[in-house]
């Protein structure tokens, strides 16, 4: 059982893509999106992966997580049988000294939307906010892509 413990970030402007190091396309959609047991069918360029997530812990700063790299073909036809209303992101990579941000700019009913993740060791490891960091958002499950799949930035208030 692997234990993922990540912080989440909504960012100010994009001047990360100024520092970013790798970018890569995504698109995702859930054959289940249950807080409880969520699976999720990616494909990041020309890998896909299936993943299923467990519910988060009180702080929503760790999850049990599982992940397993599939065929491209076979990732195709399951986003077919997902929940309706994929996501689609632009993902950049950012160095911030002994770790790496991921930064998720949103494109279709999510457009405007960018998040950024850091993985950490644990729970109160300490670690260097960039200053296009802005609110944190850990925990707030509207931020979750299962539930921008749903609940998409274009429809919030």
């Amino acid at each position: 059982m692997a234990v993922e413990i990540e912080r989440k970030f909504l960012v100010k402007n994009d001047s990360f893509k100024k520092v970013s190091f790798a970018k890569k396309k995504i698109k995702q959609g859930y054959l289940n999106s249950n807080k409880n047991r969520t699976v999720r069918i990616r494909v990041i360029d020309d890998k896909a992966f299936m993943t299923v997530k467990g519910t988060s812990n009180a702080s929503g700063t760790s999850r049990f997580e599982w992940e397993k790299e599939i065929g491209l073909l076979d990732a195709e036809e399951l986003l077919l049988l997902c929940e309706p209303s994929s996501i689609e992101k632009t993902r950049y990579y950012v160095k911030s000294e002994a770790h790496i941000f991921e930064i998720d700019v949103f494109y279709g009913d999510n457009l405007g939307l960018i998040i950024a993740e850091i993985e950490l060791e644990n729970e109160t490891e300490s670690f260097q906010k960039p200053i296009w960091i802005g609110e944190e958002v850990t925990g707030n499950e509207k931020y979750y892509n299962s539930k921008l799949s749903k609940f998409p930035f274009k429809d919030w208030e």
